[in-house]
């Protein structure tokens, strides 16, 4: 379907897909070791218990809460792996902030859950849960993506083909309830994961002869999903549609929103279209979860970086009024700086990203979002990770804080799910967050600059994050 339709999915695929092509070799490596004339494909690695439960599950007293706080997500690498000083480093400062951590079932580190029907290989995801139970994190499970036999290969074969495209296609009808089995199956294997989001950005859903998402088939696996949840334990929360809620120039007139944009752009009516039709046909939700970038499809930032973070303002507030304001808002994933041609985000000093991330972040909250999560861009080495959490663990002095740990954690701690803020007036060029007891202050500006907030008069360096007590 091309950049159109995969925008800002197909450029996190670029580290799974080159970790595939040695997937796949081994793969077919253990295929003919293990398959002879006549026999079907190897079952080695895989188990018929994929529900029994792993582990030591950490059930957290009482009812779960709808929304988590803000958090972040793993991706092909992450703190799972690597030297032990530095998992280590990682693991104990998690364990200090309790952030909420999400993980998908297969890809962005995860293997295939079940490469053959009945037969389940865990052991990846099992890795990652553990670290999040051990660092003490709120576990979150993204439901995607699925295996090839529930895409059109043969049920027997055992393949896994990692390419980006394959990655991207959803189940077939045929095999929605296949998928559906398949998360009931993780539910019952980690019972003290409450909270599961269903499918990522439409994947694969998309209506090539309509030119529009395929939200009825979207609709139809999220409700089986959600039944095949819920008769696991009626108290799992489940969230979905993961829309990319995509903006473009307000001039595209065959496909701009005429009652949702600013001067961040128009929401493409697609979207606004897909999101109602399940809206109006959902089983249930617990919670309602979107995702997006700042900047157009065309990598625009209208006007600039600090003002088309307004666009997650005006959506969150879209969101809310379509469903009633009941359904807490959660950000799966948010971006404010365009990749380059290299699909690296290297152009922004850290202070300016920071500042940038911190503004959508405050703008994410005034579109009323009680969650959100940050997608931690982790290498595999280091020393260089720009707007990573932490530096890469693959050495024994990695696993440092980097800045943008330090404001998820932060942000998180301060502001969490069911807090009362307060309205603080900032002059031009400066953004603010209050409580009753804590200011966050934003500098906009590439150059030092002095306000005066909440009675306060400020220095603010260069794009600087303040916190304030109050």
């Amino acid at each position: 379907m091309g950049r159109h339709e995969w925008h800002t999915g197909a450029r996190r695929w670029r580290l799974t897909a080159l970790l595939g092509v040695s997937a796949a070799v081994v793969a077919l490596v253990v295929t003919l070791l293990g398959t002879l004339p006549g026999d079907g494909a190897s079952t080695a690695g895989t188990s018929p218990d994929g529900d029994k439960v792993h582990g030591t599950p950490v059930i957290p007293p009482g009812q779960p809460r709808p929304d988590v706080g803000w958090g972040f997500t793993h991706t092909q690498f992450s703190a799972d792996e690597g030297a032990a000083a530095a998992v280590g480093r990682v693991g104990g400062r998690l364990e200090r902030s309790g952030l909420p951590q999400n993980q998908h079932i297969m890809g962005w580190g995860a293997d295939n859950p079940e490469p053959l029907k009945g037969r389940y290989d865990f052991a990846a995801l099992d890795r990652r849960v553990d670290f999040v139970r051990a660092s003490g994190g709120t576990p979150v499970i993204t439901l995607c993506c699925a295996p090839d036999w529930m895409k059109g290969g043969e049920a027997g074969a055992g393949d896994t083909d990692w390419s980006q495209d394959a990655l991207e296609t959803a189940p077939r009808p045929e095999h929605y309830a296949d998928f559906a089995a398949l998360a009931a199956t993780v539910a019952k294997r980690y019972p003290d994961v409450r909270h599961f989001i269903v499918w990522n950005e439409f994947k694969g859903f998309w209506n090539d002869a309509e030119q529009r998402w395929d939200h009825e088939g979207y609709t139809e696996l999220y409700n089986l999903v959600h039944k095949a949840l819920k008769d696991v334990d009626e108290d799992i929360m489940v969230g979905g549609p993961y829309l990319v809620m995509d903006s473009v120039d307000p001039r595209r007139t065959e496909i701009a929103s005429t009652t949702l944009q600013g001067p961040w752009g128009a929401l493409d009516q697609r979207v606004l279209d897909a999101f109602t039709y399940w809206n109006e046909h959902k089983a249930g939700a617990d919670f309602v979860v979107v995702d997006g970038s700042s900047y157009t499809k065309d990598d625009e930032l209208l006007p600039d970086e600090f003002a088309a973070t307004e666009k997650f303002t005006a959506v969150g507030q879209w969101v809310r009024r379509q469903t009633g304001g009941e359904l807490p808002l959660w950000w799966a994933e948010y971006y404010v700086e365009p990749a380059d041609g290299n699909d690296d985000r290297h152009g922004w000093s850290e202070p300016h990203r920071r500042a940038v991330q911190a503004a959508a972040m405050i703008a994410m909250v005034g579109g009323g979002a009680s969650s959100g999560f940050y997608w931690n861009p982790q290498e595999e080495t280091g020393p260089d990770c720009p707007g990573c959490l932490w530096s890469p663990t693959g050495t024994e002095d990695g696993g440092a804080a980097l800045p943008m740990y330090d404001l998820v954690a932060r942000f998180d701690a301060e502001f969490p799910p069911g807090t009362d803020y307060e309205g603080v007036a900032a002059p031009a060029g400066v953004r603010v967050l209050a409580t009753a007891r804590t200011l966050l202050v934003v500098n906009t500006r590439d150059r030092a600059v002095r306000a005066e907030v909440d009675g306060k008069r400020l220095e603010l360096r260069p794009y600087e994050v303040k916190w304030l007590e109050r």
